[in-house]
């Protein structure tokens, strides 16, 4: 019998939970062929059709307490697959609630108006860049200005809304409050408030208008240039900077998080009925108090939706900044000790991916679903089905 595989391991599992009759795998597999993709798209598709199918391989499983046995096949880790992001979601809320600082936190939602879309369309990687920046910028320079210390935060990436449409917006997680200026001591917010709505649209706005008016006369975003420069004067003078109400302290916040972090465009359980031809979803309508209401498209069209959420290769969606910031991690053990929090516990190194699994997520992966008493073991392996 062999010993089991150092975590991660390819061959994991959802959490128990029904099966999906579903998938985003059964459109793409049915519809993207007659569509016209980049070539990252086309990586996309190809991985999530094969996740979990003979194509990638895998392995037999058989309990030795009994006669059940069952395939389990490998899992495509693609960071746009809807099956492959379970674990990884856990890990990372478990990384991060180690080290935040034990306070409040405000959720802060950056959203560009639709009139950059084109340029958003056309050269994402650069404008979400850009995007990044300009609020990073913001959050930053505001937060010296007005509280006289240095904050940290971090941003996560969403390019859709609830009916896939292309909605770029950044949701960035803000302590309440920052490292002063000198180090000395924590300076906490006002309970309810960050930092003033109007000033975070306004300089947001500023930044973010005359990052990409550079990159269009630089020529990193290519297109007409005297159309383009048009375009960014018919902006509007206000744009969409939402801060929600205080979460509580890392435990919460991170759980609440954890959910967008490696969240894609559209998970397989909201897709309610697809017939070979048409493709019905579950969507909350926010318009309209967050009723669940049904949207019907068909799978070409369904394909190009999902598809347009693809990120560019290597794109980074989840970035840390200021005193959250990696590099930064003396300023942040600094804020952990003024606010009297404990050392984060070092991470187990040694762990199998069985025992991270029960650790986090509270059962064996590998425990007989018959009998409830045997530990499955690998009888034989099956070979990947790809050249």
């Amino acid at each position: 019998m062999a010993s089991p595989a150092p975590f991660p391991d390819p061959v994991v599992a959802e959490p128990s939970r029904s099966t999906p009759r579903h998938e985003v795998a059964h459109v793409l597999r049915d519809h993207a062929s007659g569509l016209r993709l980049i070539k990252e798209q086309a990586r996309a598709v190809r991985d999530i059709v094969a996740c979990r199918t003979e194509t990638l391989g895998g392995h037999i499983e058989e309990c030795p307490d009994c006669d059940f046995s069952r395939g389990s096949y490998n899992s495509c880790r693609n960071r746009h697959c809807p099956k492959c992001q379970i674990l990884k979601q856990v890990l990372w809320a478990e990384a991060q609630e180690a080290l935040l600082p034990l306070t409040m936190y405000f959720q802060v939602v950056f959203t560009i108006p639709g009139q950059l879309h084109p340029f958003f369309r056309r050269v994402p990687k650069v404008c979400l860049t850009l995007l990044f920046e300009a609020v990073s910028e913001t959050l930053l320079e505001l937060a010296r200005t007005n509280l006289n210390a240095t904050i940290g935060f971090t941003a996560v990436l969403h390019t859709w809304n609830q009916l896939l449409g292309f909605h770029p917006h950044l949701h960035c997680i803000v302590p309440a409050g920052g490292l002063s200026l000198d180090g000395s001591r924590w300076i906490a917010t006002p309970e309810r408030f960050l930092l003033p709505v109007r000033k975070l649209r306004a300089v947001f706005r500023g930044k973010l208008l005359a990052k990409l008016e550079r990159a269009i006369r630089s020529g990193e975003i290519f297109g007409d240039l005297a159309k383009d420069l048009a375009l960014l004067r018919r902006t509007p003078k206000v744009w969409n900077v939402y801060v929600k109400e205080p979460l509580a302290g890392p435990g919460h916040v991170v759980h609440y998080l954890s959910r967008y972090v490696h969240r894609i465009a559209i998970s397989n359980s909201r897709i309610t009925a697809y017939d070979g031809k048409n493709v019905t979803f579950r969507y909350q309508d926010r318009a309209d108090g967050n009723t669940t209401k049904y949207h019907t498209v068909t799978g070409p069209e369904f394909g190009k939706l999902f598809l347009q959420h693809v990120l560019p290769a290597r794109f980074v969606r989840i970035r840390h900044f200021g005193i959250l910031a990696v590099r930064r991690r003396g300023d942040l053990a600094r804020c952990r000790e003024l606010l009297h929090a404990p050392p984060p516990a070092p991470p187990r190194k040694d762990a199998t991916w069985v025992e991270t699994y029960e650790r986090l997520l509270g059962s064996n992966p590998l425990l007989c679903p018959k009998c409830k008493v045997g530990i499955l073991v690998v009888t034989r392996v099956l070979p990947p089905m790809r050249k």
